[in-house]
């Protein structure tokens, strides 16, 4: 026990270590498996040259952009004393490893594809083994970066920033800095997921409608058959979109929420085996036994029949993997945190504790952690319910289809603004509950503890996108309807589980915002948030309209692009003379590059927004107002992502329901009816709702709340900081009030 007490720091990083050994051969595993024949590989190569050349394109632009952030990151840690220019370093190294993360995804997703075709061709388990092994290969690849990233740099700060500092309490100004620099890690992360995510999303949106409005609608034909010109964009967009962009997204979710709860730990006073910084360590355990589990809940995930549930056989591992986490965690807390109270010291006034401040105890930290694990789950459950085939809410938009599309997109919007209600009743019971168990702390903690199985979550996420590819390349190669059924089954499941992972982000990213809100006051000086002043509530309302501005501009790019990839599909169809009839050969690099051009162009302005607002308001009008700013951006964008994401889904469930049949009204509608073309008309609006806006709300409200964490230092010394700090003081000490005036005008 010495031992683990003496190098439990060090162990953080090979958990994460662990985790990409496990990768790297499950990795290989999938690269062994049969390819299928000539054509299926051709095809594959096509997807796979067409997603790498857009992230090519993207990190170009993206390179430079890292570049001069790092700069201007440089600068200004030499500009406050809790700051340091190292902080471009973490910058850097998160921004790479985020990017990194993408590319793992996607390299692994465009050779899992076509091998689920061939793996198809035998059995249903066998499909699924390939596909889930390929989601797992991301999901491994990006906790384990996360952790290995997030731990050796937290070790090298640590070091470097206290430990080396005689007389540096693990409380103070030292430890205050080495998080800071690492909070540049998580900016670098989160910057990169938003761009990615963005134009990812942007990319396979444009390519997904194109597909559905010109080739299903107008000539006929399935999105993913040969003679769709469009149709190895939309498989590309699959790859960048859902895979790598999501790989970037929860690589950056998974940072921040550590990163949350580890400055709030620091500013808890604790008499523990670790040098006092067992509430800091904390957070990267549970992400570390997290992942091993998830190995232990993914070896579960496997099916014997053709008539077994994939669905079930996902739950299973993903019960599994919670169920242990929680329980390993429970002996984890026991262990590294002290017994008696805790509190947090910016809950002390001379060195006593507020009379309005109920301290917590290692077991108020272990319930927060289960109400992170519940709200979660329940999260993911909700989430089912509105967008799972069968379910009321998608039978409601099918029956809507029969009168035509209008009614149908009236009841698609009224499914997703439904759907918002229950999510949002958990996730303020979530905060309640959880801040009742362990303050603020608990609030993080709980964020903490519902990311822990990222790993299994991710998994499950993307091997959706690896079926549907599978799907495609099994159209295009016009294989035998057994094989296109297997992969129906596969992507039918796979359309649920990534609305469901959808709903677990947003949920992590409430938490962790709240997390992140409650450092940003702590560090930038200020007391409280007043909504009774003037400007306070004028950011509340700008922030609130934060994510409207920034979800138009991602739809209308979707919208914009699609116009053009519509306009050369049809251009193909008209000129190319054969390709309805097999014998001519579609264009498919043509559509490949209004893709990637158009979401190169269309993703630098929301991420923008993203970036420079908090700098401008909290410059500008300080501290006080930016923390209005930030819980605007919070609600709205927690509300809209919920909408968006929930309509989206329910939109294309419905519209895949027509392809077993639908009954409606005691007849059988199936696909190319007109109840058919309204859902797809649906979809069509859905797409961007689902795929681009909808998913990019929570990087948004994350990386807002961590500029503004960063900039902090810098905003402390701000005049309403000041203020603030005055009136601090003068509640501390009210027979110096003059001497404390004096103080602050002579700095």
């Amino acid at each position: 026990m010495d031992f683990l007490n003496n190098y439990l720091i060090y162990l953080i990083p090979v958990l994460g270590l662990i985790g990409i050994l496990v990768m790297a051969i499950k990795a290989a595993w999938v690269t062994k498996q049969n390819a299928g024949d000539g054509d299926m590989a051709t095809l594959a190569g096509y997807i796979a040259d067409g997603a790498m050349a857009f992230l090519r394109a993207e990190w170009k632009i993206l390179g430079g952009f890292v570049v001069v952030a790092g700069i201007l990151l440089a600068w200004s840690g030499t500009t406050v004393t809790t700051s340091s220019p190292v902080i471009a370093i973490s910058f850097l190294i998160g921004a790479f490893l985020s990017a990194f993360a993408g590319y793992l995804g996607m390299r692994i997703a465009t050779k899992a594809n076509v091998r689920t075709t061939q793996a198809a061709r035998t059995s249903l388990a066998q499909a699924l083994k390939v596909s889930f092994t390929g989601g797992t290969v991301m999901g491994l690849g990006v906790a384990g970066l996360a952790i290995i990233g997030l731990g050796s740099l937290f070790i090298v700060f640590y070091q470097f920033y206290v430990v080396k500092i005689a007389g540096s309490s693990v409380n103070g100004e030292a430890m205050a800095k080495a998080l800071d620099v690492l909070a540049g890690f998580s900016l670098g992360a989160e910057s990169i997921a938003l761009f990615a995510r963005v134009g990812g999303g942007i990319y396979t949106k444009a390519a997904d409608v194109g597909a559905d409005l010109v080739g299903k609608v107008e000539a006929g034909i399935p999105e993913d058959d040969v003679r769709n010109p469009a149709t190895i964009a939309d498989n590309v967009g699959d790859n960048v979109g859902d895979v790598a962009g999501m790989g970037a997204d929860l690589f950056g979710s998974y940072v921040a929420t550590m990163l949350a709860t580890m400055v709030l730990g620091r500013e808890i006073v604790s008499h523990d085996n670790f040098g006092g910084i067992a509430p800091v360590l904390l957070p990267m355990v549970i992400a570390g036994l997290g992942l091993i589990f998830s190995i232990v809940g993914a070896a579960m995930v496997k099916i014997k029949s053709e008539t077994d549930s994939v669905q079930k056989a996902l739950n299973i591992g993903n019960w599994a993997s919670i169920i242990l986490t929680a329980i390993a965690t429970y002996f984890v807390v026991q262990w590294m945190l002290p017994s008696g109270e805790f509190h947090m010291v910016r809950d002390e006034v001379n060195g006593v504790v507020k009379t309005d401040v109920i301290p917590f105890t290692k077991n108020g930290v272990f319930g927060s952690i289960l109400v992170g694990l519940v709200v979660g789950t329940l999260m993911s459950i909700i989430t089912e319910y509105y967008t799972a085939m069968g379910k009321r809410p998608v039978l409601s938009i099918i029956r809507q289809s029969s009168t035509g599309h209008a009614t149908n997109i009236i009841g698609g919007l009224s499914v997703g603004m439904e759907s918002t209600v229950l999510p949002i009743l958990v996730l303020a019971s979530g905060i309640y509950g959880s801040y009742y168990f362990a303050g603020l702390y608990g609030v993080a903690i709980a964020a903490a503890g519902m990311m822990a199985t990222t790993a299994m979550q991710l998994a499950i996420d993307a091997f959706g996108p690896i079926a549907d590819n599978a799907g495609g390349i099994a159209e295009m190669s016009r294989l035998p309807e057994e094989v296109r059924h297997r992969t129906d089954n596969l992507d039918a499941v796979g359309n649920t589980t990534a609305a469901t992972g959808k709903g677990f982000a947003i949920a992590s990213a409430a938490l962790t915002s709240l997390a992140l809100f409650a450092a940003f006051v702590g560090v930038a000086g200020i007391e409280h948030i007043d909504i009774y002043k003037a400007n306070v509530l004028a950011g509340l309302f700008v922030g609130g309209m934060i994510p409207f501005i920034f979800s138009a501009l991602a739809i209308a790019a979707v919208g914009r692009a699609a116009m053009a990839m519509v306009e050369e599909v049809r251009r193909q169809f008209r000129e190319i003379p054969g390709i309805m009839t097999y014998e001519g050969k579609p264009e498919y690099e043509k559509c490949v590059a209004i893709s990637t051009k158009a979401s190169i162009r269309e993703m630098v302005a929301p991420g923008l927004i993203a970036l420079i607002t908090p700098i401008i308001i909290g410059f500008a009008f300080g501290p006080e107002v930016l923390g209005g700013l930030l819980a605007g951006v919070t609600v709205s964008g927690v509300l809209m992502g919920i909408f968006q994401s929930n309509a989206g889904g329910a939109w294309d469930n419905a519209k895949k329901s027509f392809e077993k049949g639908c009954d409606i009204n005691g007849e059988i509608f199936y696909k190319k009816s007109e109840p058919h073309k309204a859902s797809v008309t649906g979809d069509t609006v859905g797409d961007p709702f689902k795929d681009t806006s909808g998913p990019s709300m929570n990087i948004l409200i994350k990386l807002m709340s961590i500029v503004s964490l960063v900039i902090a230092p810098h905003l402390n010394s701000h005049p309403a900081a000041t203020s603030a700090r005055i009136q601090k003081e003068m509640n501390k000490q009210p027979m110096s009030i003059h001497m404390v005036v004096k103080a602050e005008k002579s700095v």
